[in-house]
């Protein structure tokens, strides 16, 4: 008597050639959105430097590699060509709903890393994400700035301490909450350039004191902004993942002109 595997079963191939099928379906959906998500959290929530400051990339692929697989994977496995067309639109929007609760999930956890402000304070710049800031102190910001940007971090300055402020500032500092994370000391940027002048060194000096790597780093950076070195001055771009990797090119005026992934301290 011929024994028959299951696995060379003919309706066992077929029911696994027509699972492939909608597999691939399945995945190509997933990699359409996977993308879209991409162009949002990557282009636009974690732009460069950015998801290199706060994390960003990691976390976006931890999402895209649960949800691609995890979908597909439950498709796999519940995919019957033998089931009735009820039973299989059941099967496929329970799929669906659980890969869009866990899609969601993780941009919601994403959205929480974002970063939300870029804050000059006192001798560098710091970037904050959501999670940051309490959302209790909002209502001390400036009236514009009592939402939290979802296109990118807001360049704002600090105030400094107010003579009354001085212990309540170092014990924030020890806590991990810089003026940046405190929506009651954030003020315009142009009030913080004469201090960011005051602050800024000239690149060409950190250029100087930096090995070759370092130097050619530094030299990508300002090719792209098209200015000469001599040009050029910097302060460090820290946050609470990356505290001395990256420096903020600036022009004479204080503004903003590029990034360096160098130490700037």
């Amino acid at each position: 008597m011929r024994n028959t595997s299951p696995s060379t079963h003919p309706a066992f191939t077929a029911r696994l050639h027509a699972a492939g099928r909608a597999v691939a379906v399945h995945l190509g959906v997933s990699a359409l959105v996977a993308l879209l998500v991409a162009a949002l959290v990557l282009g636009v929530w974690f732009a460069y430097p950015f998801r290199n400051l706060a994390g960003g990339q990691r976390l976006f692929w931890i999402m895209v590699g649960v949800d691609v697989v995890c979908g597909p994977l439950l498709t796999l496995v519940l995919f019957n060509p033998a089931k009735s067309r009820r039973e299989l639109r059941l099967d496929l929007s329970l799929v669906a709903v659980i890969q869009l609760a866990a899609l969601a999930y993780g941009l919601y956890s994403i959205s929480l890393a974002r970063p939300v402000i870029q804050a000059f304070e006192t001798d560098r710049f710091a970037v904050v994400s959501a999670a940051e800031i309490d959302p209790d102190q909002l209502p001390q910001a400036p009236p514009a700035w009592r939402t939290l940007p979802w296109n990118g971090p807001r360049l704002i300055g600090t105030r400094p301490a107010r003579n009354d402020e001085i212990l309540l500032d170092i014990d924030l500092s020890l806590q991990g909450i810089g003026p940046g994370a405190r929506p009651s000391w954030w003020q315009p940027y142009e009030q913080s350039i004469p201090a960011v002048q005051r602050r800024m060194k000239k690149l060409a000096d950190l250029r100087s004191a930096r090995p070759a790597a370092g130097q050619a780093l530094i030299d990508q950076a300002v090719r792209q902004t098209g200015q000469p070195l001599e040009a050029l001055f910097y302060l460090p771009l820290t946050s609470r993942k990356k505290l001395d990797d990256w420096i903020v090119l600036l022009n004479a005026e204080a503004a903003i002109v590029g990034y360096a992934p160098v130490s700037g301290f």
